[in-house]
């Protein structure tokens, strides 16, 4: 990999460090912590949450109309949701033993933490799960594209692409074929991070 590029995906994980550090600071200021994947808040915390919390009455009154016709629409991908899951799924389990390709852990990109919050009614954590599922699943299929991806085909395209997964950036420069055929069974096996 050329020098320039491996210093600066070097400053990159510096400041994924420093930006994980931030972070701990603003969960010490929210003053909550998380053991074991639970989250536990500060007594007190909890009290000001529930305090805060708007009932689901008031919540359903002061929903606008557009919000609640428009609903059904949004949570009908659910079942394209279950498909794309089981499908994907399916596909790791079968196909990434056989190519020596490490799987993609659900619980690492679908998480449901959001019911901990005492502020959230009833319809908001529902909310919060749908979206959690939506997008956590999404990043899901998004890693296990990534890694088949890196394994069969790791070359960058020629034009610039917006939203690229994490493992992009170590991919083969196009039209770089010498470094194709040097470095595609090292690439195919490197997938640690």
């Amino acid at each position: 990999m050329d020098r320039n590029i491996s210093n600066l995906l070097g400053k990159i994980r510096e400041l994924e460090e420093e930006l994980e550090t931030e972070l701990a600071k603003k969960r010490d200021e929210l003053r909550f912590s998380i053991h074991d994947r639970k989250v536990r808040f500060e007594k007190e915390i909890i009290e000001e949450h529930r305090r805060l919390k708007t009932s689901l009455l008031s919540y359903l009154i002061q929903s606008e109309l557009k919000h609640v016709l428009i609903a059904p629409i949004i949570y009908s991908l659910i079942l394209p949701f279950l498909l794309l899951d089981f499908f994907v799924s399916l596909y790791q389990a079968i196909c990434f033993p056989i190519y020596g390709i490490p799987k993609v852990r659900r619980r690492d990109f679908i998480v449901f933490d959001r019911h901990h919050l005492a502020y959230l009614n009833l319809i908001e954590k529902f909310n919060c799960a749908y979206c959690s599922y939506g997008n956590g699943l999404i990043a899901y299929v998004r890693e296990i594209a990534g890694r088949t991806e890196q394994y069969w085909c790791p070359i960058k395209h020629a034009s610039r692409i917006l939203g690229t997964h994490s493992r992009y950036r170590r991919f083969l420069d196009y039209g770089d074929a010498q470094s194709y055929h040097d470095s595609m069974e090292k690439l195919r096996k490197s997938f640690g991070e």
